[in-house]
């Protein structure tokens, strides 16, 4: 559930990388009035991302937004939004890694259990 190595290293970038596109939507895609709510709506999930806490839930809102966002903008760099909502499932799915703070927190657990005598 929380690979090492190359395949945990692998998952820090994904992480990083879905982070960086949705910080990315969050600046071309909303206009100024909005600027806090939109500051928040994009950068607290991306922050948590890249952190790696609680990242199935972050990253399954994170591509519930950028669907909102390309049906919003009518298809308007569908393509760049596509692989950015792909990359989000994709994250929700595999999970953080083991370098993360869901590995710290959720992690592998040694369970002494004694017998009953």
């Amino acid at each position: 559930m929380f690979p090492t190595g190359m395949a945990g290293a692998a998952l820090v970038l994904l992480r990083i990388s879905v982070a960086a596109m949705l910080i990315v939507d969050g600046a071309s895609h909303w206009s100024l009035s909005f600027y806090f709510w939109s500051t928040l709506l994009f950068l607290m999930p991306a922050f948590f991302l890249c952190l790696g806490f609680l990242t199935p839930y972050i990253s399954t809102f994170c591509c519930l937004l950028q669907l909102a966002v390309l049906l919003i903008t009518r298809g308007e760099n569908g393509f760049h939004l596509s692989i950015a909502i792909l990359n989000s499932g994709i994250l929700a799915v595999l999970g953080p890694g083991a370098y993360s703070i869901d590995a710290k927190i959720f992690g592998r657990r040694i369970l002494n259990v004694s017998p009953r005598i």
